[in-house]
């Protein structure tokens, strides 16, 4: 019997170490992520929480906030993320810059993606996860905001492990750089940028110089354990899993045709 009872201790001590020194997730995107499964985000443009929460319930892994080509304030944000606070599509937030400003505003209310336009170098992409992370992995600094009252209590113990930090090439430069980019630690997907590549090499989709640039940013992101991303429209190509979808105006079109029994085109302005 006593034998039984110093056994049943320490399983149940053991247990509870295992529970300690297991990490307490809440991103059910990076759990996705991990678990490598393709992941689409829906883009969202406009501020009105009611467009938010359609959008954040429609069964999309993530929400894609833009904030750097939109008008969007934080404050605007933080009310959508606030209003449809339990929402199944987690908030990632597309900042202007990889800045300690933009970046702390966006994770105190609530994001838990931080993603990081045009890094063409290793010192943006380490901004990227420095002002993402507390430390000691990263230089976050520690205030107020409502990620408490979203997250838990104990946000400040187990933010780190929940922050998916998506960084995105979409330049020559930062082409040719990834291989240090990549090298950066704590980085979790690297998006290839289709419309700005294009745009800043002149080479469009198809052209071999432009699915050269994709090649070298494929190969060494998954050379380098990362994640790779993407537009939705290469949901088939090989390798790539985290995906920018469409916004509220091109959903609500969409679905006002299946509404309305048409294919696309019909009725067209």
């Amino acid at each position: 019997m006593r034998n039984t009872i110093l056994l049943t201790t320490l399983v149940a001590g053991c247990c509870a170490c295992l529970a300690q020194s297991s990490p307490k997730i809440y991103n059910t995107a990076k759990q996705k992520l991990a678990a490598g499964h393709q992941l689409v985000g829906a883009t969202v443009y406009s501020p009105d929480p009611n467009m938010y929460c359609a959008m954040a319930n429609s069964g999309y892994d993530f929400t894609w906030i833009e904030m750097q080509h939109s008008p969007l304030t934080y404050g605007d944000v933080a009310k959508m993320i606030w209003a449809c606070r339990g929402a199944s599509a987690m908030p990632f937030i597309r900042v202007p810059d990889a800045t300690e400003s933009d970046i702390q505003k966006a994770t105190d209310i609530g994001a838990l993606g931080i993603i990081v336009p045009t890094v063409d170098t290793v010192e943006k992409a380490e901004a990227a996860v420095r002002w993402s992370k507390y430390p000691p992995q990263g230089r976050r600094s520690m205030g107020s905001g409502q990620y408490g009252a979203l997250y838990g209590n104990d946000y400040r113990q187990t933010i780190n492990d929940n922050m998916v930090v998506v960084i995105m090439i979409e330049t020559p430069i930062g082409v040719d750089n990834a291989e240090k980019i990549a090298s950066v630690p704590g980085i979790d997907v690297i998006f290839a940028a289709s419309t700005d590549l294009g745009n800043f090499s002149g080479h469009k989709i198809g052209d071999p110089e432009y699915e050269a640039m994709v090649k070298r940013i494929h190969d060494v992101t998954l050379a380098h354990g990362i994640k790779l991303g993407g537009p939705q429209m290469w949901k088939d190509r090989a390798g790539f899993t985290f995906f920018q979808g469409p916004g509220e105006t091109q959903l609500i079109r969409s679905g006002a045709q299946v509404n309305l029994g048409i294919t696309p085109g019909r009725g067209a302005r």
